[in-house]
């Protein structure tokens, strides 16, 4: 084993970090779909009308699967490694996303052979699973407009800095304690704004939508994020109880003060 490796702040770290950053590139893929939350749990559609919109629920991008998930591990990451930890992971987290989509959009760029372009899904004798063209399929669920990478990718950044901003003012404020306070706060603040930039870039700017569309869809989706936000807060003892008992009580304290010097 490396001797990093015996390290536990440091491999700690690694597993946080590469949790953190695997979820942030897989959400932004997965965003691409919209599913009804009701009818994914059973319900039927619930029917709001806001800032003169009319017959809105709650369709989101799966990416709302994923993106409660990173803040969690932005508040954790950030309770024992510091602003300047979370910094660092937002922006490799961000150049890994670009990257990530360059290399997709060559994959779609690339000739496709001729069963996978023309009636490919032909080959399968369920009619439920037939396809005019696999091409097609891949370019349109894996290719996304540029308006939307560049939307969520703002996004994030905006909200990965008030996360981290407003985490540290709040435990300065608390100390120790109140650890839901502080990590859900963060995230009931940061991910207000996240709502709504990256529907104005994606939506407002890049397809002209109505500004009250844009709001009223953006309200939907904090609603659910803000629901999602109290739901974690257990996860986040949780999570936050178990690190402590893989670290030591000794340990966890000297990064957290560590954490606090760093800001």
């Amino acid at each position: 084993m490396p001797s990093f490796l015996k390290s536990r702040p440091q491999t700690l770290f690694i597993l946080l970090a590469g949790f953190f950053v695997v979820n942030a590139i897989v959400a932004e893929f997965i965003g691409i779909k919209i599913f009804s939350l009701e009818k994914t749990l059973g319900f039927e559609p619930v029917s709001f009308d806001l800032l003169g919109q009319q017959g809105l629920s709650f369709n989101l991008t799966a990416g709302v699967l994923l993106w409660p998930v990173v803040f969690v591990m932005t508040d954790l990451i950030n309770e024992y490694y510091g602003p300047k930890a979370i910094r660092f992971l937002s922006w490799l987290t961000v150049g890994l996303i670009l990257y990530a989509f360059i290399m997709v959009f060559a994959a779609i760029a690339t000739t496709p052979n001729d069963w996978w372009n023309l009636e490919s899904g032909k080959l399968d004798v369920n009619p439920a699973n037939h396809l005019l063209s696999m091409n097609l399929a891949f370019k349109k669920v894996m290719g996304q407009g540029l308006w939307i990478i560049v939307g969520s990718v703002i996004a994030f950044l905006v909200g990965q800095i008030l996360d981290v901003f407003i985490f540290h003012r709040i435990k300065k404020v608390t100390g120790e304690g109140r650890i839901w306070l502080r990590a859900t706060g963060s995230t009931l603040i940061s991910q207000f704004i996240d709502s709504y930039v990256v529907l104005i870039i994606a939506f407002y700017i890049g397809a002209d939508w109505d500004l009250s569309r844009v709001l009223a869809i953006g309200t939907m989706n904090y609603l659910y994020k803000f629901i999602m936000a109290f739901l974690l807060t257990p996860v986040i003892y949780w999570v936050h109880n178990a690190i402590e008992a893989y670290l030591g009580h000794d340990q966890a304290a000297i990064l957290k003060m560590e954490a606090m010097r760093n800001e």
